[in-house]
């Protein structure tokens, strides 16, 4: 039976959740250090993968031979050292994808159906730069060119496809720090259970707990989805904190309760 290879930068885009998933499906039996952390879940999958590469029959032709030595070892290489990248990468479809730094676009993959072998084509200012045959040899292109500043100065371009992407991009971030899942509905916690969304409307971020109608505008994206993050699904998406301070502020609280507030912080934010 044969699996999906992941590189470490695919990996990075799924939450702790999928990643076990992915480790399940694939059979993977190497040992995850530490199953809190992420990276310990990408290290193992990719050294997995690596451990089963099969090498192609000889009589295949040149051309696959060679592509399938090039992802044994760009694979192999990951083995070694699951580093963070410096590009974050914004999976905005199967066959597009978009490349930040610092927040800003520096280039993008999409799939061109008239070509009819190189199909793959890096994007930079809405202009081609580079195309080839496989996915992966877009993204070293980037990756290599964006490390030695090859690549061409993205100019500004204010489209409203390209600030949606940045909002994406800002939310995807935050809540891969809480494992969480973003689905078309909102965002899920590992179990599955819905906690709300987060946006950004002219400039102001906003979060909705779980179920509710109403938009509660926030500081930040970080605080947007640290509110989430303290949603206690059994109160119908009201917060742990909602529950107390809408009835009496904090330096009210006898110590029973404040003790019990601080129980159920730990708990919801485990």
């Amino acid at each position: 039976m044969t699996h999906v290879i992941y590189t470490a930068q695919q990996l990075k885009l799924k939450s702790i959740a999928r990643l076990k998933q992915i480790y399940s499906e694939i059979a993977c039996t190497t040992e995850v250090n530490d199953k809190r952390c992420k990276d310990s879940w990408i290290s193992a999958i990719v050294n997995y993968q690596a451990s089963k590469i099969q090498k192609l029959a000889p009589a295949a032709p040149d051309e696959q031979a060679i592509a399938q030595v090039e992802l044994d070892s760009y694979i192999a290489d990951q083995a070694q050292v699951v580093a963070p990248e410096p590009l974050t990468i914004v999976e905005i479809s199967f066959d597009h994808h978009e490349y930040y730094a610092d927040d800003k676009l520096v280039a993008s993959i999409s799939h061109d159906d008239n070509h009819l072998t190189q199909r793959w084509v890096v994007m930079g200012n809405d202009k081609e730069v580079f195309r080839a045959n496989t996915l992966m040899r877009c993204d070293r292109f980037i990756c290599t060119h964006y490390k030695d500043g090859s690549l061409p100065v993205q100019e500004q371009l204010a489209t409203p496809c390209t600030t949606e992407n940045q909002i994406m991009a800002y939310i995807f971030n935050e809540c891969q720090n809480y494992g969480f899942e973003i689905l078309d509905d909102g965002i899920y916690n590992n179990n599955g259970v819905k906690l709300g969304q987060v946006g950004c409307t002219d400039g102001n971020w906003w979060v909705k707990r779980r179920y509710s109608v109403q938009q509660q505008y926030s500081n930040s994206v970080l605080d947007a989805v640290l509110s989430l993050s303290m949603v206690d699904v059994s109160t119908d998406g009201k917060s742990i904190f909602d529950e107390y301070f809408l009835d009496q502020p904090l330096e009210q609280l006898t110590g029973d309760k404040l003790q019990r507030l601080l129980e159920r912080t730990e708990l919801v934010t485990a």
